[in-house]
């Protein structure tokens, strides 16, 4: 075996095998950049490429690629609160307030060190956790994926924000959305209102998207400044390292975790960085900051982040399973250039196995170290005003939700959610644990049917639930002693408290939105009865629940208690009410809403260059020659990704009554 990691250890270092495994990693740097690809999307670009590859070759550009997304992906999730991908979400949090508050330099090395360190010591267990795996991966049945699930939702504890029942409640909202479309158990659909795109779900991207970048992009417009809020980016290159380097037993645990969920098929990809952030925010004691641009947000979730590529990987080789989207185009890359996975890739093919994780250690540190290079121009975009940022920051997220399923109803539903987000920021109805619960609502349903199917409820009894269900308990209760500590520490040192919010006096804003969250419960509870049993439980119950506390929420803005903490509207809170510099909150929705319509009516590409035009003419107030620059640039970067991808954009009501066919007369 000595001989074999040996001999691996050699064909990874050898000049053509590091060259393929570069341009991997350039590839993904590009891809990584533009917010909402993700990996699925790079890979996909990759494979026509590899065909007549040397198998070998294929994988180094295969692994680079998959290596460094999650760590390119940190710079739109830093640097414009747009997240990168779906496993970036969480970075956002904290990250992008470090960057308002100009400490980008210091973000960004503190994200990269953190991805360089979870990568390697990914690797490192992926080594050694090869041979042990397959036992440990068979033992997690669907009762056991369930249980992990719930582990997962136990982090909205942790992320509900001032009001626990709002936290809860915006979670319900989440996984009730997740659960659009055809029942796992039996195929019906539900809240579908027998539209075709509804009834397979929203995706992902497009939820993601919306829910976090579409508000940023709104709020930082309505500002009408650039994103750093200071007049430099700092000079916190090494002093993120330092971070890493005085939190490294946090990053350690992360990666640990990152590698472990990462290893469980269905889960990691999406929910292992929210799981590494509840883990930093429940285990910090001294004066955290979470959500306001604490430095511990960024390096736990980007830990986690890269070390889950390698934990990916485990079921992926030994049993064909991919743990996640981008793992599934990975394994069809394999079988492409005649790789088998299965028990050979620890047996006759170990060689290559082993080829394969040193090539993920090899790729993040190139990943790594060329982000940081990068880091000191990418980051400069924080400096440019946003009105002139903002059009093409549209342009790419329309275009990555677009690509999710290639449906005009993606950029209706990036349109209703981003709406949806804007609000639920206002009214501070947490948007992190909406995001957890759409993740987990799939596969949280799934994994109780089947464990039901298979154990009945004695599937409690199973040692792995219980072990889980115990490290769930502990997780709540660390929660809520966090949440206790916070408010005593903050009635015994009242100077140092901050100075007093705000209160919002007119309640009508919220009692509207309010009831429109106990309105959607109280349909989807109406929709669950509307079909059979195992079709309409899961959400019957969830939404029950959720009446019951959204109504909680709604009772008390109707009584006017104006100091409960369910009161907040953010326009109140940052003076946006009163500062005439500030655009009304509906106003750049409507040019968001102008701008999918003119999709549907003129087609993508003549909607994005009539925008363009518009918007930098009258909002960023340039002259017409820089505007036409600008808008031939975008575009010709649009139509070039487009055909890259093999990708016809929409093409719009009027291009389809031009290329009619007329009858002659």
């Amino acid at each position: 075996m000595i001989e074999t990691i040996a001999s691996s250890l050699l064909t990874v270092l050898s000049i053509e095998h590091i060259a393929y495994l570069a341009g991997g990693v350039f590839l993904g740097l590009m891809i990584g950049i533009f917010p909402g690809l993700g990996g699925i999307a790079g890979l996909s670009l990759l494979l026509p490429f590899l065909y007549g590859m040397e198998p070998i070759s294929a994988l180094a550009m295969l692994i680079g690629l998959v290596a460094v997304i999650p760590t390119s992906d940190t710079f739109t999730s830093v640097l414009m609160g747009i997240p990168g991908s779906s496993a970036s979400q969480a970075t956002v949090l904290d990250g992008f307030p470090m960057a308002k508050q100009g400490h980008a330099a210091r973000a960004l090395g503190a994200a990269f060190s953190a991805s360089l360190l979870g990568g390697l010591l990914g690797a490192l267990l992926l080594t050694a956790f090869v041979l042990i795996a397959r036992p440990l991966i068979l033992a997690f049945g669907s009762a056991e994926l369930f249980m992990l699930t719930l582990l997962g939702l136990s982090m909205v504890g942790v992320l509900a924000g001032n009001s626990l029942v709002k936290g809860i409640s915006a979670c319900g909202i989440g996984v009730l959305l997740g659960s659009l479309g055809a029942a796992p158990a039996t195929g019906e659909y539900r809240m579908s209102f027998d539209n075709i795109y509804l009834m397979d779900g929203i995706p992902l991207v497009v939820v993601g998207l919306g829910i976090f970048a579409i508000p940023e992009i709104i709020d930082l417009l309505r500002q009408n400044r650039a994103i750093n809020e200071a007049s430099e980016l700092g000079s916190g290159w090494f002093d993120g390292l330092r971070d890493v380097i005085r939190n490294k037993w946090l990053a350690i645990r992360c990666a640990v975790i990152g590698t472990l969920v990462g290893a469980l098929p269905g889960l990691g990809g999406s929910v292992v960085d929210w799981i590494a952030y509840g883990h930093a925010v429940q285990t910090t004691k001294d004066k955290p900051d979470f959500g306001n641009g604490d430095v511990r947000g960024v390096i736990a979730p980007e830990s986690a982040n890269n070390a889950k590529e390698g934990g990916g990987l485990v079921p992926t080789l030994l049993f064909g399973i991919p743990g996640s989207g981008s793992m599934a185009v990975f394994l069809g890359g394999m079988v492409l250039i005649g790789l088998e996975p299965g028990p050979a890739m620890v047996g006759a093919e170990l060689g290559t196995t082993y080829t394969i994780v040193w090539s993920l250690a090899l790729a993040n540190v190139i990943g790594a170290g060329s982000c940081l290079f990068l880091s000191k121009w990418v980051s400069r975009l924080t400096l440019i005003p946003y009105a002139l940022m903002a059009p093409f920051m549209l342009m790419v997220i329309c275009f990555a939700a677009f690509q999710a399923t290639r449906s005009l109803g993606d950029l209706v539903a990036l349109l209703a959610i981003g709406v949806l987000g804007v609000l639920m920021k206002r009214f501070d109805w947490p948007r992190p644990a909406f995001l957890i619960g759409f993740v987990l609502a799939g596969g949280m349903e799934t994994y109780l049917y089947q464990a039901i199917q298979f154990d009945g409820w004695s599937f409690l009894t199973k040692p792995g639930v219980m072990i889980i269900a115990f490290i769930t308990v502990l997780s709540v209760y660390f929660a809520v002693r966090a949440k206790r500590n916070s408010g005593d520490d903050s009635t015994e040192a009242p100077a140092a408290a901050e100075p007093p919010r705000r209160r919002a006096r007119n309640l009508k804003p919220q009692v509207i939105f309010a009831a429109a969250v106990v309105a959607f419960f109280g349909f989807a509870l109406y929709d669950a009865f509307q079909h059979s049993f195992l079709g309409g439980v899961f959400t019957a119950g969830i939404s029950g629940l959720m009446l019951i506390l959204s109504l909680t929420v709604l009772v008390k803005l109707l009584r006017g208690q104006v100091d409960d903490p369910v009161n907040f509207d953010n326009e109140v809170e940052a003076g946006y009410d009163s500062d005439s510099t500030v655009a009304r909150l509906p106003h750049y929705l409507y040019w968001l809403t102008a701008l999918i319509l003119g999709c549907y009516l003129f087609g993508y590409l003549i909607a994005i260059g009539l925008f363009f035009v518009v918007f930098l003419m009258t909002k960023a107030r340039t002259s017409l020659l820089r505007t036409l620059s600008l808008t031939g640039a975008a575009l010709g970067f649009l139509i070039t990704l487009a055909h890259l991808m093999v990708l016809d954009l929409p093409r719009g009501l009027l291009q389809d009554l031009v290329q009619m066919p007329w009858p002659l007369s």
